[in-house]
């Protein structure tokens, strides 16, 4: 069993011994997960590059940010089991859409959006 079925199964169980199962919609978990990610945000918020780095490294920064991580991490996951989603398989079809949209000759070494990238006029 690969890790993101282990977590889902965790997550079931853990929902169900709860019965939180009926709160548990996509819509639902959509909002809690962007709560989440807001919290994990509100850690870096005003810190600068060289604030996070020595944060990482102290240690304390890097525990809150593990915590917020796992939540959005949790909700992501109970949310495409909600919405009937392989996450694996809609990640892997993402990274193959990206692929094309950022080609390498195109792409390497900026951050140019996808729609400003210069391609050749196709007739």
């Amino acid at each position: 069993m690969d890790s993101i079925a282990e977590l889902r199964s965790r997550l079931r169980a853990f929902a169900q011994e709860r019965d939180w199962g009926r709160f548990h919609s996509p819509k639902n978990l959509a909002m809690a997960l962007s709560g989440e990610a807001g919290e994990l945000i509100a850690e870096l918020q005003w810190l600068d590059d060289a604030s996070v780095a020595d944060g990482l490294e102290q240690g304390a920064l890097k525990e809150r940010l593990a915590d917020e991580a796992a939540d959005v991490l949790l909700y992501l996951v109970q949310f495409t089991e909600a919405a009937g989603i392989d996450l694996v398989d809609a990640a892997h079809a993402k990274i193959d859409r990206n692929e094309s949209r950022y080609p390498v000759h195109l792409a390497h070494g900026t951050a140019t959006k996808q729609t400003e990238l210069h391609r050749p006029h196709q007739d």
